[in-house]
C-alpha cells in the first residue's frame, strides 16, 4: 500500500473553500494549493488547526490560482516547519503577495478591534497569521511558464495549463506513478471581458473537477441588468455598495462601469474602490498583457476612473459622506474586511444598496443577505437590514455547468476516476448527474480528509 498512488482531500471536498489536495507516492508528498476555509463557522475553525502530516517532508506546492481560498494557508503551512518550493505563474506569486498581505492585515485589524472593543471569547483575540508571517511564504515562491513541465522530484512532473478565472490562474497537469493526474482549479469563463478562454486538457487518467456553479447556468446579459440595477438605485439618490473579490471581479466591475459611463448608460456617480490591493491587481495586468485582452489605453482609462481609497481614516470618511456614490470594497462575501464599515452606515438606510456580483459562500454575510435576512451580526453588534440588497447573476469569474461540461468534453478517453471538488452538495451533485448524461462519466463528490487509493 505505501508505494500507492493516493489522494487525500484536505479542503475543497463537499465544500467550496479550502482548496488543499495531498498527493502521495512512494514515500513522496506534494500538495495541490493550499487555501483557507471561508463560511461556515465551523469550516473556518478548520484553518486553526495544523494539517495532520510533517509538511516539512512535502516535495513542494503547487498552485493553481492566487485567490485566498487556494493560498491563503501558506503562512500557516510555512509556520508548521515547511520549507520547500512553491511553484505558480509569475501573475499568480504577485497575486499571491497581495492576498496574502491583505489577508493578514484584514486579520491584524479584525483582532485589535475585538480586543478594543472586547467582542472576542478570545482574550486576548489574535489574527490567524500576522504580515511578518505572510512575508515568511515570499522567498520560498518560484515561477514557472505556461506549458512547459517541470520535475519536482523523482515521483512527481506537472505542468500549468491557461485557465482564464482571474489573472494567472491554471489548471495543473501532474504525471505520477505512470498516470496522468489533471487538477481543474477555478475554470473561467468562455467569453471573459478581460480573459481568453480557458484551454481544455486533452487527456487525464485521474480528473479533479471543480463544480462551483455546477448546477446553474450564467445568464448572458449581465451588463444590462449592471446597468438597469445601477440606474434603479442611483434614482433613490443613495449609495451603492458592492462587497467585491479584490481579484478579477474588482476589475471586471471597474471595466464595466467605465465602459457604461462612457456609453452613457449609468449616472456619472463617484466610483470609489476601498481596496488599494483592487488597484495594484490592475497595475499587474499593465505587466502581463499576453494574459488578457484589455489594451494598455483602456487599462490607463480605467485607474482615471476611479478613486482609490488607501487609508482606514479615509474609509471612515467616505463612509460618514452622505453623497450618493458607488463604493467597491473588499471582502466579496463580506466576510471582513472594510466593506463591513460601509455596512455599518449603509445597511440601515432604505436609499442604500448593496450589490453583489460574485459567488455567496454557505455561511457568509453575503449569502445571509441575499436570502433576504432583516438582521446581521458584525462586530460583535447585530445590524438591522433595510438596505436593498440584490444581485447580478453572471459576473462570476468561474464557468457555469455548460463551461464545465465542454471543458471536460476534450478528453480523448474516459478517465479511470473523476473527483468533484469545490462545490457545495447541490452543485456537485448536479454537475456528478450531467457528466453522466452527457458521456456516460461516473464520478465522485470526496468528503473532508477522505484517501483514496489511485493504483493498486
Amino acid at each position: 500500500m505505501k508505494n500507492n498512488l493516493k489522494v487525500q482531500f484536505f479542503g475543497a471536498a463537499s465544500t467550496v473553500t479550502g482548496s488543499k489536495y495531498l498527493v502521495e507516492y512512494s514515500g513522496n508528498k506534494l500538495l495541490i494549493d493550499c487555501g483557507l476555509f471561508q463560511g461556515l463557522k465551523e469550516l473556518r475553525l478548520l484553518n486553526w488547526q495544523s494539517l495532520p502530516f510533517d509538511v516539512s517532508s512535502l516535495d513542494g506546492v503547487v498552485l493553481s490560482h492566487g485567490h485566498l481560498d487556494h493560498v491563503g494557508y501558506l503562512p500557516l503551512l510555512v509556520k508548521q516547519g515547511f520549507k520547500g518550493t512553491i511553484f505558480a505563474t509569475e501573475p499568480t506569486i504577485e497575486i499571491a503577495r497581495l492576498i496574502l498581505l491583505d489577508s493578514a492585515k484584514i486579520q491584524e485589524e479584525d483582532a485589535e478591534r475585538a480586543n478594543r472593543f472586547g467582542y472576542s471569547k478570545h482574550s486576548p483575540a489574535k489574527p490567524l497569521y500576522t504580515t511578518a508571517e505572510a512575508e515568511a511564504v515570499f522567498p520560498l515562491f518560484q515561477s514557472e511558464p505556461l506549458d512547459k513541465w517541470i520535475r519536482v522530484s523523482d515521483a512527481f512532473t506537472f505542468r500549468f495549463r491557461y485557465n482564464g478565472h482571474i489573472l494567472g490562474a491554471t489548471f495543473i497537469e501532474l504525471k505520477a506513478a505512470g498516470k496522468l493526474m489533471v487538477f481543474s482549479g477555478d475554470i473561467g469563463r468562455q467569453e471573459d471581458p478581460l480573459l481568453f478562454p480557458t484551454h481544455r486538457p486533452e487527456s487525464a487518467d485521474i480528473l479533479f473537477i471543480e463544480s462551483t456553479y455546477g448546477g446553474r447556468l450564467h445568464p448572458s446579459n449581465p451588463e444590462v441588468q449592471l446597468s438597469t440595477i445601477i440606474r434603479e438605485a442611483a434614482s433613490k439618490h443613495g449609495t451603492i455598495i458592492v462587497p467585491v473579490f479584490a481579484v478579477e471581479r474588482a476589475q471586471l466591475l471597474m471595466f464595466y462601469l467605465w465602459k457604461l459611463k462612457q456609453e452613457g448608460l449609468i449616472p456619472d456617480l463617484p466610483v470609489y474602490m476601498d481596496s488599494p490591493m483592487g488597484k495594484s491587481v490592475l497595475q499587474i495586468f499593465s505587466k502581463y498583457h499576453p494574459w488578457h485582452k484589455l489594451a494598455p489605453r483602456e487599462l490607463k482609462a480605467i485607474l482615471r476612473e476611479i478613486k482609490v481609497v488607501s487609508k482606514q481614516q479615509e474609509t471612515l470618511q467616505l463612509a460618514a459622506n452622505e453623497t450618493p456614490k458607488i463604493i467597491l470594497a473588499a471582502s466579496g462575501m463580506a466576510t471582513g474586511g472594510r466593506v463591513l464599515t460601509y455596512f455599518e452606515h449603509y445597511l440601515g438606510q432604505k436609499s442604500a444598496t448593496i450589490l453583489m456580483v460574485g459567488y455567496q459562500g454557505e455561511g457568509t454575510r453575503g449569502r445571509a443577505l441575499l436570502e433576504g435576512t432583516r438582521e446581521i451580526k458584525m462586530r460583535g453588534k447585530y445590524w438591522t437590514v433595510n438596505a436593498t440588497c440584490t444581485q447580478v447573476e453572471g459576473l462570476s469569474a468561474h464557468a457555469d455547468q455548460n463551461e464545465l461540461i465542454q471543458w471536460a468534453g476534450g478528453l480523448d478517453k474516459k478517465p479511470e476516476k473523476i473527483f468533484i471538488v469545490h462545490g457545495e452538495p447541490e452543485g456537485a451533485l448536479a454537475l456528478k448527474d450531467k457528466l453522466k448524461e452527457v458521456y456516460d462519466y461516473d464520478s465522485i463528490i470526496p468528503e473532508l480528509n477522505s484517501v483514496y487509493e489511485l493504483t493498486e
